[in-house]
């Protein structure tokens, strides 16, 4: 495609953005996991016409539009009572939960330069669970990732992380909840490690900072794993997941003020002025702002826990629906509404039964070590909780009755999940990114 002569016609850019997004995930209708979470038509609205209103306003610079610096405030004061942060903690919004964790990373580097200049060559302990994201922040500030094995139960070994624990390490990371299993790290476990050796405890919510507190609200026996927890230094929660707010809102929050000033970034001395920067991003999107401050005072807490408790009843009753199925099983004890459906009959190719779902218009992650299906269940799944279930039984069943073998997508999926050796999956995965923009060609034909 060339940079067209003239202008195209509102008409038609609408007739082709509908053309491309004809092969879409269907998030309307709840057949997709993660990735949307907002879809009840009234918060949508609420959201799109805050979103609208500030659509031009960048918070680059926060003496320029005053609102922006105020709603971004009254956030992260709803955030603070949240998570149970004590006075005089203090935090910024960002554009998602990979910056979050980049900005919490990035402060624990700077901080441990401060506070610990003998340390030349920091490293991070973090569970094999913890999100990629937190890999991507280590490589790009230069801090060495460690992992920690997790136990049977998918969450963090706190044995094997005291035994891997150095002088070097200047951050701990455990995960409310970690997304593959949905299970909750010891995070008390972790941050008494953290604090035992003097360094930071970062607890990586994202997916739980704004739905676990509205679990635990409804009487659900939740761990306390927030500020409440001593040596907790810093937690990221994603305001786009389970706040239902626009796309990209997270915020990072630090138990004080002192440690978020090492989040900062300033330079004095640049001829087109003084320059200071919160966060990664330089201009920051005015919408995803007031988005989430009118979402959140729309809903207010008689929302959020009805919201929370259909998306919980969604999930027990996918839950039960599973185990209630030959040859399926649930992984680890999840905590919310993030599921791993793994087989526990060696008949079934939990890949194939995945192909046979997506054929039937549901989209969910596919996991390894071990397979599985991921759900990351919304309150629009209550309403179709039931048919799930019922096909996965039938995908299943077809499965074991038929001894359906993975063909294609899936067969190189679990394929590259056994081989031995990473660096040949590494690259495989980067010719896949590679090749993204030639397949972005096809997006909305038949057949894409």
């Amino acid at each position: 495609m060339r940079f067209p002569e003239r202008g195209t016609s509102r008409d038609e850019l609408v007739a082709q953005m509908e053309k491309y997004r004809r092969t879409d995930g269907d998030a309307a209708n709840a057949r997709l996991f993660s990735l949307v979470y907002a879809t009840r038509p009234d918060v949508l609205e609420v959201a799109k016409d805050a979103y609208l209103r500030f659509f031009s306003e960048n918070a680059l610079n926060p003496m320029t539009f005053p609102s922006l610096r105020r709603f971004e405030s009254e956030v992260l004061d709803m955030a603070q009572g949240l998570l149970h942060a004590p006075d005089g903690a203090a935090g910024s919004m960002s554009s998602g939960g990979s910056e979050s964790l980049l900005l919490a990373v990035k402060t624990a580097r700077d901080w441990a330069r401060a506070e610990r200049p003998d340390v030349k060559a920091p490293q991070m302990l973090l569970p094999v669970t913890a999100h990629p994201a937190l890999l991507k922040a280590a490589h790009m500030v230069g801090i060495e990732p460690v992992l920690v094995p997790v136990r049977a139960d998918f969450t963090a070994d706190v044995d094997a992380a005291k035994r891997l624990v150095t002088d070097r390490t200047i951050l701990v990371v455990g995960s409310a909840p970690q997304y593959p299993h949905g299970v909750l790290d010891p995070i008390a476990e972790l941050a008494a490690l953290a604090e035992s050796r003097g360094v930071l405890c970062h607890v990586d919510a994202c997916i739980g900072g704004f739905f676990l507190p509205w679990v635990e609200d409804l009487g659900y026996d939740v761990t306390p794993w927030d500020f409440r927890v001593r040596g907790v230094t810093s937690i990221s929660a994603d305001l786009h997941k389970y706040a239902y707010t626009a796309k990209g809102a997270s915020i990072v929050m630090y138990r004080t003020r002192a440690l978020r000033r090492y989040q900062h970034f300033v330079h004095a001395d640049w001829p087109g002025g003084l320059f200071g920067s919160p966060s990664v991003l330089g201009t920051r999107p005015g919408g995803a702002i007031a988005a989430a401050w009118a979402v959140m005072k729309y809903l207010g807490a008689e929302g959020y826990r009805d919201l929370t408790k259909r998306a919980m009843d969604a999930t027990t009753r996918i839950a039960r629906g599973i185990r209630e199925t030959p040859g399926l099983e649930i992984l680890g004890k999840p905590v919310m509404s993030c599921l791993a459906i793994g087989a526990k009959d060696d008949k079934v190719d939990l890949y194939v039964v995945g192909d046979l779902l997506q054929a039937k218009g549901w989209r969910m992650d596919r996991q390894q070590n071990p397979p599985s299906l991921h759900l990351t269940v919304s309150p629009a799944h209550d309403a179709i909780a039931d048919q799930l279930v019922e096909d996965f039984r039938a995908a299943t069943k077809h499965v074991v009755d038929t001894g359906a073998q993975a063909e294609g997508a899936a067969a190189m999926y679990g394929m590259l999940g056994k081989l031995p050796d990473r660096g040949f999956v590494r690259e495989a995965l980067l010719d896949f990114m590679d090749g993204l923009d030639t397949m972005a060609s096809t997006a909305g034909e038949d057949g894409a």
